[in-house]
């Protein structure tokens, strides 16, 4: 009534004999829900050519969400953050299995999650969140929770560390039946949400700030010419992964698995990112993408 036969709030209580300020709320909740999406079509907006330019060039669905020049790292952030979180919700639906990747793009995108009721879902972290100074329970599990709250969904935490002090102890631990139920779900999943790590951040990732690495890691990292992550698992920027061997001790999912994926949603802030945004879409991990659009003009020119 309002929206496409251009009916008043005024007419629609009278019409629905309810009050004015209930219409009100009516109309609000159906735009925080995402039942009703506002678009704007500026005729100055580049993010439709840059989205087009890089559908084409990566094989991938991009969002590109407008910001200016003088607009800070942190602002860009919550920006991404807001409309990551508007597209996801109608992408989730009942009986889903979804990937959620710990991180600071991905914590920020959970504080703007709408609520979505769905049936028989489940949200499974991707990785390992300990370390040697933390359990990482208390910030990977708020993360979590906040997913399953929005969607109505089970979660299933993955009580690892990060990374294992040695390739044999991950072994060991993968023939675990307590862990293997959680690998089980990851190699069943609908949908995984995962940002990129870089080192260079304007906003540094939580792998590489929060005392996962220490400096003979980052070393390793450095000689084996590794420009990013996905879910603590490194690649090159050819998307080259499988020899790294930092990655044998990694808890984060295999990526040649998660390439299997059928959605598969990447959200990008930053351009100091791009170097490993790059090679995240040369090993084929994303086919959504959500990225600002200063770091989509710097993936194109680049590209």
């Amino acid at each position: 009534m309002y929206y496409l036969q251009d009916l008043t709030m005024n007419a629609i209580a009278r019409e629905l004999r309810t009050s004015r300020s209930t219409v009100s709320r009516l109309l609000s909740m159906a735009r925080d829900t995402g039942l009703v999406q506002i678009q704007i079509n500026n005729p100055l907006d580049r993010a439709p050519a840059l989205e087009r330019e890089i559908r084409n060039r990566f094989d991938v669905e991009a969002h590109v969400v407008p910001v200016t020049d003088l607009v800070s790292d942190s602002d860009v952030l919550d920006r991404v953050a807001i409309q990551a979180a508007r597209t996801l919700g109608p992408l989730v639906d009942s009986n889903a299995i979804i990937g959620v990747a710990w991180g600071s793009t991905i914590s920020a995108v959970s504080h703007h999650l709408k609520r979505k009721v769905t049936h028989d879902s489940t949200i499974v972290q991707l990785n390992g969140a300990g370390n040697t100074q933390t359990t990482g329970i208390t910030y990977a599990s708020e993360i979590l929770r906040r997913f399953g709250a929005a969607y109505g969904a089970r979660v299933e935490q993955f009580p690892v560390p990060a990374f294992f002090d040695h390739a044999e102890t991950k072994t060991a631990m993968w023939a675990e039946r307590s862990v293997r139920r959680i690998l089980d779900l990851q190699e069943r999943m609908t949908m995984a949400i995962f940002g990129v790590g870089s080192t260079g951040s304007g906003i540094p990732s939580h792998v590489y700030a929060g005392g996962y690495l220490d400096e003979e890691d980052l070393g390793i990292l450095r000689r084996n010419r590794v420009v990013g992550d996905v879910a603590t698992v490194f690649f090159r920027a050819d998307g080259s992964h499988s020899d790294i061997v930092l990655n044998q001790r990694s808890t984060g999912p295999d990526l040649g698995m998660l390439g299997q994926v059928s959605r598969r949603i990447c959200v990008v802030s930053g351009e100091s990112k791009i170097n490993g945004l790059r090679g995240a879409l040369a090993a084929g991990l994303a086919t959504d993408l959500i990225l600002d659009e200063r770091s989509a003009r710097a993936l194109v020119r680049q590209g």
